[in-house]
């Protein structure tokens, strides 16, 4: 049995440090890189290697490489003929691609002094570390410039981080730094990258590789539903489940930038950094923020693996520590909207903890004049018309239903029509003239005075309150982008946390518009999307889990007639999307009908009873021969359990299912399959299909090469498959 990152590296031994340095002939330095682990192996190995005192490139990048392989030998293979049309020594691809050494593309640094004269400087080595990781350090002496380049590796969960640093010994203005510069792989034909929209997150672009280059920037100040910064590069015949990818995220939530160019001569590179001109002011220090990259050998789901498990045991902190269940989650928004009543929250309250429901999120509505989204924000005081004894009485009452308590906040934001705008107008972000955004501003966070400010109406309310969790949402984006305006946010979410540990947060941004690994050091939970429609989940789901684990992925059972579609889906369909990550409801549960609330009940309590191990799962996408099904195999790290979900999200071509293919299994192996909602069946499935009848008994190998056969169903609904190791 195998997991996606789990490949097997017969040539790899054991390493003292992730990264070594070698001295090669005087002429040329190498390094390695490698994430080799005691128990798996190693999946991948990166050469870095520079002529000289030149700065380095990375010369190889991809499956393990025996340790006895010479890196001089390397070096000298890598270099490509000089032929006619071309210069007479083809400029290096380095870590940041220098314009004064002749960089047929784009540079890695765009630089002007304190009199806006442009700054071309030439980079010499100075000195490396392999203390912890690998850190190498180049400078223009003359320029009174120096360049870092930080590397760290992660034998569990195969991740690559790395990170480049600017200093100079004067302000100077910056206009663009990339993070270290990666090449692609030439076996590749196409890349996926990531766009979307207000409730349509996660939507995936394929791109042919030509001549030029691909260039994305979010210039919107957060990390947008438009911009995931992410981006995958399959190699030719990659699918989710086999073959070769390699896997890119650019953790920073303000506006970032990617660039992933062919030059010329047929090399790739991959440029990965904050939105140019997003510092506004000179300084002497800037700094890209982390790069996280992997190779995988099994396809999407290798690199896919990776980010979920790095996300979850490296990036986020947990406040009672990763193994706290997963509370399931009630949100009223969908219910009551900004009509905040005490007895029919109080009631609607009872009714979700009878579902099963172990948190209540009070939404937006309790502060202020808040009566539409028109007024109030930044005004976080309790509103007296609608809580006259404060939310005492709610607290209290979701106590006593055996549920915590938690809060919604926009913290980032004012509206014109409030107190604070009033009396501070000039603490609103951009001009007085500026397009409002659901009728708001943003404030501006780089100021003291306002990170002050917030802190102390929030701190009040928390600290009045047993609340242990809080909303926190961002729902324009910002009028130009600002790295200090991310900064700022980053250093009030970090002083709550400090002074409130317990207290968990949701990232939200008018649903997935703030979702990145920066924002997730702080947070743990996201709003994957505004749009509790089953069906358009189930895809933006999907999608997500290339790059986020069930742990922090929020998904809700939503109303009846959803709010944002006017689709109405069975309550199967939406309890079951909803169980394939972080679930909880979000609808008024007073619409529920008997079988309604029997329905939800069950699936509840069965998302209770696997919680533990499915909070630890990964997540492998399913490569289904139908385009109408889209699946995936939840499976535990040791491959003894996992479940399928497969949804129907249209009408097949065909009349019968094709059989479904399954992954990461041991084919020597036997396992237990029984579908688990097979009553679900409708009454045109009318042959006597094994699985509607009993649990089977198969090889893993006849399930990742025949694969499952499932009955027939409607589109719009979700096969359960739960899967045990005998």
């Amino acid at each position: 049995m195998s997991s996606p990152l789990d490949t097997d590296a017969a040539s790899a031994s054991a390493l003292p440090l992730a990264a070594r340095a070698t001295k090669a002939p005087p002429d040329v330095r190498t390094w390695r890189l490698d994430d080799w682990h005691p128990e798996t192996g190693g999946r991948q190995t990166m050469v870095l290697a520079a002529m000289g005192d030149r700065l380095p490139q990375v010369i190889y990048w991809g499956a393990p490489l025996p340790q006895t392989a010479n890196l001089d030998t390397l070096h000298a293979a890598h270099a490509i003929d000089v032929t006619g049309g071309m210069l007479d020594e083809n400029p290096d691809l380095s870590l940041c691609p220098e314009a004064a050494r002749t960089f047929p593309g784009q540079p890695g640094l765009i630089l002007r002094d304190h009199d806006s004269t442009p700054l071309l400087p030439k980079f010499c080595y100075q000195s490396e570390d392999t203390t912890d990781g690998l850190a190498l350090t180049y400078a223009d002496a003359e320029a009174g410039i120096t360049l870092t380049f930080r590397f760290t590796t992660d034998p569990s969960t195969r991740i690559i981080t790395a990170k480049t640093i600017l200093q100079a010994t004067r302000p100077v203005h910056l206009h663009w730094l990339a993070a270290p510069v990666l090449p692609a792989p030439q076996q590749s034909a196409e890349m996926i990258d990531v766009s979307g929209r207000w409730c349509g997150e996660f939507q995936l672009n394929r791109t042919a590789w030509s001549p030029g280059i691909r260039y994305r920037e979010n210039r919107t100040g957060r990390t947008g539903h438009e911009h995931f910064p992410g981006l995958l590069i399959p190699s030719f015949g990659a699918t989710n489940t086999q073959g070769e990818c390699y896997g890119f995220h650019y953790g920073w939530s303000g506006g970032h930038k990617m660039i992933a160019e062919e030059l010329p001569d047929g090399r790739r590179q991959i440029q990965w950094g904050h939105s140019a001109r997003m510092e506004t002011k000179p300084a002497t220090r800037f700094e890209s923020a982390t790069l996280y990259a992997t190779y995988s050998q099994t396809g999407l789901n290798g690199c896919a693996v990776a980010f979920q498990r790095h996300t979850r045991d490296r990036i986020v902190t947990w406040p009672r520590g990763a193994a706290h269940p997963r509370p399931v989650h009630y949100n009223c928004w969908e219910a009551v909207y900004f009509d905040h009543k005490l007895e029919v929250l109080k009631d609607i309250a009872s009714r979700a903890a009878a579902l099963g429901a172990e948190r209540f999120v009070l939404d937006d509505g309790w502060f202020g004049q808040r009566d539409d989204d028109t007024r109030s924000l930044s005004d976080w005081e309790v509103d007296p018309r609608k809580y006259p004894d404060g939310l005492g009485p709610l607290i209290d009452h979701v106590h006593g239903e055996g549920m915590t308590f938690g809060i919604w906040f926009e913290p980032e934001m004012i509206n014109p029509d409030s107190d604070i705008h009033r009396a501070h107008p000039d603490w609103a972000l951009g001009g007085e003239d500026q397009t409002l955004g659901r009728q708001q501003k943003a404030l501006n966070m780089a100021l003291p005075e306002v990170r002050d400010f917030i802190y102390d109406r929030m701190a009040a309310v928390l600290s009045a309150h047993p609340i242990d969790y809080i909303k926190w949402d961002h729902n324009r984006v910002l009028p130009m982008p600002d790295a200090d305006q991310t900064r700022g946010s980053y250093a009030l979410i970090d002083r709550l946390r400090a002074d409130f540990p317990n207290v968990e947060i949701e990232s939200c941004a008018s649903g997935g518009g703030r979702i990145d690994m920066g924002i997730l050091k702080r947070t743990q939970r996201v709003w994957l999307s505004d749009s509790n429609d089953a069906l358009e989940r189930l895809r933006i789901q999907h999608d997500a889990a290339l790059f986020l684990p069930l742990a922090v992925t929020g998904s809700h059972v939503g109303p009846r007639r959803c709010h944002t579609s006017g689709r109405v889906l069975d309550i199967s369909f939406r309890a079951w999307v909803a169980a394939q990550r972080h679930m909880g409801f979000e609808m008024d549960p007073r619409e529920l009908d008997d079988r309604e609330t029997a329905v939800l009940t069950e699936v509840t309590a069965w998302w209770k009873r696997n919680r533990d191990w499915m909070t630890e799962a990964d997540i492998l996408r399913l490569d289904s021969p139908d385009p109408a099904v889209l699946a995936e195999q939840q499976q535990d790290r040791d491959g003894s359990r996992f479940v399928v979900f497969a949804g129907k999200a249209a009408t097949s071509v065909q009349i019968a299912p094709r059989p479904l293919r399954l992954t990461a299994l041991d084919p020597e192996a036997t396992y237990r399959i029984e579908l688990l909602n097979r009553t679900n069946a409708p009454a045109l499935s009318r042959g006597h299909q094994v699985l509607k009848e009993q649990a089977i008994e198969v090889s893993g190998a006849y399930l990742m090469h025949h694969g499952l056969t499932l009955p027939w169903t409607y589109p719009d609904t979700m096969w359960v498959v739960e899967g045990r190791r005998l």
